[in-house]
């Protein structure tokens, strides 16, 4: 039986003129190619309806999987999921539980969800979410396309949420732990926790916050007893 295959559409103006460097590309067809699905076709469109939409039915129709990149915050020109909901003719709308996603982030870190910030959680009909351990605002997938953001790391956790659903591995899990320092003084305790629960992915996603350093550290896997005595490691190592 052939393998699964896949189109990868990269959308935005920022790519197309050269200010900004695709790197979801790479990240993707690699691990594509781990999970055994093929990745065929990689197209590059502007912040344009009619592009996306046209380009969203041609490669839905075409391959087995869709992964988009890009065009999910919130400013005005982040249009990916109003054209993902016109692709495939359905209502688009603020759902109650991206709302209650991003409200709780926006809670702890003590800042408003304003009308802005609430457009990350317009979802279309019928979608189901892809989760964002790094910054919270998800994703999701509608038929076979899979929406996510266009910045790498947090384009690199959404994939790696969703993996292992596309080829009938058990779910992936994953728990967060902030920690406020910086990169230096993380990663050495971080490498002999990876070292010591191999069976684990675990990232570093820094962050800095009024002239603050500090990092998000994602432990991701399929055996939860696992991440418990990580997490349990983690906290020891550094507590809050």
């Amino acid at each position: 039986m052939p393998n699964p295959t896949a189109a990868m559409l990269v959308i935005g103006d920022e790519i197309l003129s050269g200010r900004t460097r695709d790197a979801n590309m790479y990240h993707l067809a690699g691990q594509l190619t781990r999970q055994g699905i093929d990745l065929k076709e990689v197209r590059v469109v502007s912040d344009d309806p009619e592009a996306i939409v046209s380009a969203t039915r041609a490669l839905s129709t075409a391959y087995t999987h869709v992964f988009t990149s890009g065009g999910i915050g919130p400013t005005h020109d982040d249009i990916t999921a109003d054209c993902i909901a016109a692709a495939f003719g359905v209502s688009i709308g603020v759902r109650a539980d991206a709302r209650a996603i991003l409200q709780a982030h926006y809670d702890a870190n003590g800042q408003e969800l304003n009308d802005a910030r609430l457009r990350m959680a317009r979802i279309p009909d019928g979608a189901c979410l892809i989760d964002n351990p790094v910054s919270k605002a998800p994703g999701f997938t509608l038929q076979n396309v899979h929406v996510m953001a266009g910045v790498p790391s947090i384009f690199q956790a959404m994939l790696a949420s969703i993996l292992p659903s596309l080829t009938g591995g058990k779910p992936l899990l994953s728990v967060t732990y902030r920690v406020d320092r910086g990169e230096g003084d993380i990663a050495a305790p971080l490498g002999a926790l990876a070292a010591a629960f191999p069976q684990l992915s675990i990232g570093c996603y820094p962050f800095q916050k009024d002239g603050l350093f500090g990092a998000n550290i994602v432990m991701r896997g399929t055996d939860d007893s696992q991440l418990q005595k990580a997490m349990t490691a983690l906290k020891g190592e550094f507590p809050q």
